[in-house]
């Protein structure tokens, strides 16, 4: 796959996480800042994204639209960064990644939100119980470097992040195997560009 890439974000937003999967990439990007409200809604940016919503990316004439989808569509764009594990050893990359895109992602947002299943209901939800998915997670990354394998990939960007914004705002138990399984992600050389540049872009507070 050949092609510029452009990348579409705010620094107050998910675009954290893609462009911590930039900078692990290692290729050239352009950045374009967007603004809620504004830019974010104008018509040039609804084409990219009807939802009016970052991060995105342009790849060439490719558009890739969330979070977890832009992870494993760099990882498969640029295999030699060697982010994706090979197909056949897929299972647990995509199992992870997905799950904290679906459960883990709507557990998070539902009880930050207050909303409150009665038990005889949680079976009509994806994730059942936020308890019941940080059980899960917890599981995936307790004594082990690496959530998909013995290897660092894409899924541990999405995994990661999604831990790391949890504990930090108080949405995720701080419980000792995530808190190992973020300080050993987030020591890496990608993640500290990544965090300086989006630093780098936030609004000036006088």
């Amino acid at each position: 796959m050949s092609g510029a890439l452009t990348f579409y974000t705010n620094p107050m937003s998910r675009g954290r996480i893609a462009r911590w999967m930039l900078e692990e990439i290692g290729q050239p990007y352009q950045t374009v800042l967007l603004d809620y409200g504004t830019t974010m809604k104008a018509p040039d940016y609804l084409a990219v994204n009807p939802m009016g919503k970052v991060p995105a990316i342009r790849h060439g004439d490719v558009v890739v639209t969330e979070c977890a989808a832009i992870c494993a569509y760099l990882a498969d764009a640029f295999p030699g960064a060697g982010l994706a594990p090979a197909p056949a050893d897929r299972g647990d990359y995509y199992r992870w990644l997905f799950f904290a895109a679906g459960p883990v992602e709507a557990a998070v947002t539902n009880t930050s939100l207050g909303v409150e299943t009665p038990a005889e209901k949680q079976a009509m939800l994806g994730y059942g119980s936020l308890t019941a998915v940080l059980d899960a997670l917890e599981g995936a990354v307790a004594g082990r470097d690496y959530v998909a394998g013995d290897r660092f990939s894409a899924a541990d960007v999405y995994v990661g992040a999604q831990i790391g914004w949890g504990m930090m705002f108080g949405t995720v138990e701080r419980r000792p195997a995530f808190s190992a399984y973020v300080d050993r992600l987030q020591a890496r050389p990608a993640f500290a560009r990544a965090r300086a540049l989006d630093d780098a872009t936030m609004p000036r507070q006088d």
